[in-house]
């Protein structure tokens, strides 16, 4: 049975309204503030973000990035800045499963323009000291940007 363009379109967005609340589920716009007024478009802002890591209940990280407005942010074909700030806490009790969460594991993914730029969110596993670090870069296809954050969570007695 052949289905019309209109008929596949719709489908889609059917499907991905109903998908859309499980696959982010875990991500929270918490504010954003502008940063510069634009008469075409919408106003370039600062955005902040919680998720929280995916393997370890009970750290929630928040992350900060700018957003480019104008015509060329509201159509995704601003190439956004290689800066982020990330602070991950405790936000409940820390449960994990130590054969589950690896040594370093990108857990967090966000792409910053149209063709081959993405942020990311590292969490490494420092088992010596009992510490969570989390470090936030961006990727590009030839070159990455050596700007970067890290914060870190200390888990159990001291």
């Amino acid at each position: 049975m052949f289905i019309s363009g209109r008929m596949a379109i719709r489908s889609l967005i059917v499907m991905s309204l109903l998908l859309a609340p499980s696959l982010f589920a875990q991500d929270a716009h918490i504010g954003s503030v502008r940063t510069e007024f634009k008469l075409l478009g919408p106003n370039s802002t600062i955005e902040v973000e919680r998720f929280d890591d995916p393997e370890v209940q009970g750290i929630s990280c928040y992350i900060s990035y700018s957003q480019i407005g104008g015509i060329t942010g509201a159509v995704g074909l601003a190439e956004e800045a290689s800066e982020a700030s990330v602070a991950c806490r405790q936000t409940g009790k820390i449960v994990f499963d130590p054969a589950e969460v690896e040594h370093q594991e990108v857990i967090f993914t966000q792409r910053r323009s149209a063709l081959f730029k993405n942020m990311r969110v590292v969490r490494m596993h420092d088992t010596e000291t009992r510490t969570f670090v989390y470090l936030t870069y961006s990727t590009k296809l030839v070159d990455g940007s050596p700007k970067n954050a890290i914060t870190a969570v200390h888990y159990g007695d001291l």
